[in-house]
């Protein structure tokens, strides 16, 4: 039996794409204790070590460091070495991490513990993961991208609650310490066999993207052409050819932009309802329910990606997260108010993540895709890295989050209006060029 063969068997009719979605959506579910949870990390911490707002933050900025520094090099590694292998490296980086923070105590231990953490899930995470399903499919990208976030969503819908559960300083449970030492465990564990189920390129497996079969009489000769036809009608652009367009920078900022809001709630939207006299558990299910809004609109994003232009869709969803901010600083008391912003910022961070990524698929192509993407990362990664700490510092210095939020909604705004104007790029030809370049002479 061929390797091919297997991999058909294995797949059991069903194009290996979809089942590298349900995959991703596995892998992608280890960024909920880091990044979604971890505003409950932070109370935990704060009644344990008395650290402030600001300190805790700090954690989340030296991890932009980290991606800022080695998003590039991570999209690099991508297309280098693979999905596969980044994945396996990540997932034992992030496992080591894990078990780490299980030891703090002292500051120091934890911004080092926070940054092995990061960047294990960034070597095992978006950027890998998602330039492995931008490989698989082309017509269905977004559908593909969608029904992957949703699926770690789903994921986050189980493991929120039981990490507010499990390390909810005021009961006996099984406390932060412990907690993160049995997820390091786990990392550890699966990372040799989940990264062994891992493909690249579905060419490697004499597959196509999409699951689109050929016609068997083509000719070795002929597959080259066949590839082709299945590209970007406008080609893949290299990294500097991406870089010169006006659609990489109205992305890259605006989705940039937005994300600020989005990492901002994961570290401040559990103290903020604590704060307000919610419990550690009920604020969890807070982030439950934005959560289980966001797995469902993951996938009405990518599918409405299909039919609509996604700049368009972009706009749209991404000013409703903005204005689910804004409904939470009006009423952060308010139990009926404070689960309508749940709601409203599920649809728009849900409808706006598979739209965000498969965007620069459509426009730029797959043969360059990870180190496109890993260049786009780092405007974002320059703006999140104020971000978290900016909420932290204005809380201790005001005594709430009002004005910080309120600054950040507006900054998500005018994310979604650059947005709005990324236009797909057209990629020129040679002869094209040499017509321009004689034109302006």
């Amino acid at each position: 039996m061929t390797y091919i063969t297997h991999l058909s068997h294995r797949a059991r009719g069903v194009f290996y794409g979809w089942w590298l979605v349900g995959i991703s959506s596995f892998i992608r579910t280890s960024s909920v204790p880091l990044f979604h949870a971890m505003g409950l990390w932070f109370v935990a911490l704060e009644a344990q070590f008395g650290w402030n707002r600001t300190q805790l933050s700090l954690a989340f900025a030296f991890t932009r460091v980290e991606s800022g520094l080695l998003g590039p090099v991570e999209g690099y590694l991508t297309d280098r070495i693979g999905t596969r292998r980044l994945v396996f490296i990540g997932l034992l980086v992030m496992g080591a991490g894990f078990l780490l923070f299980g030891q703090v105590n002292h500051l120091w231990v934890f911004y080092v513990a926070f940054l092995v953490m990061a960047l294990g899930q960034g070597l095992s995470g978006w950027l890998p993961i998602t330039t492995m399903l931008n490989n698989w499919f082309i017509r269905r990208r977004s559908s593909a991208m969608g029904w992957s976030n949703s699926g770690s969503r789903l994921g986050g819908l189980l493991l929120i609650p039981l990490l507010a559960w499990a390390i909810d300083p005021d009961y006996g449970h099984l406390g932060w310490a412990l907690t993160a030492s049995i997820l390091g465990i786990f990392f550890l564990v699966i990372a040799l066999p989940i990264s062994r189920l891992i493909r690249n390129r579905p060419e490697d497996y004499g597959l196509h993207p999409d699951g689109d079969t050929p016609d068997s009489t083509l000719v070795v000769a002929d597959e080259t052409e066949q590839t082709s036809r299945q590209r970007n009608p406008n080609g893949d652009f290299t990294l500097a050819q991406a870089m010169r367009t006006k659609a990489f920078w109205y992305i890259s900022v605006g989705h940039s932009l937005t994300a600020v809001v989005i990492v901002s709630m994961m570290t401040h939207l559990a103290p903020l309802l604590t704060d307000e006299g919610f419990s550690l558990q009920s604020a969890g299910w807070v982030v439950t329910v934005y959560t289980a809004v966001s797995m469902v609109f993951q996938v009405i994003g990518g599918y409405a990606g299909e039919r609509i232009p996604k700049n368009v869709g972009m706009f749209v969803f991404s000013s409703i997260q903005a204005g689910a901010v804004l409904v939470l600083v009006a009423f952060p008391s308010n139990v009926e108010m404070v689960y309508l912003f749940a709601v409203l910022f599920g649809i728009g961070f849900g409808g706006t993540s598979p739209l965000a990524t498969s965007i620069r698929g459509d426009y730029f192509g797959r043969a360059n895709f990870g180190k496109i993407l890993g260049i786009s990362s780092v405007p974002m990664n320059i703006l999140l890295f104020g971000a978290s700490p900016f909420a932290g510092y204005m809380y201790d210095l005001q005594g709430d989050y009002n004005l910080a939020f309120e600054i950040l909604a507006a900054l998500n705004f005018l994310g979604a209006l650059l947005l709005l104007m990324a236009k797909k790029p057209m990629l020129r030809t040679a002869a094209e060029r040499t017509k321009v370049t004689r034109q302006d002479s």
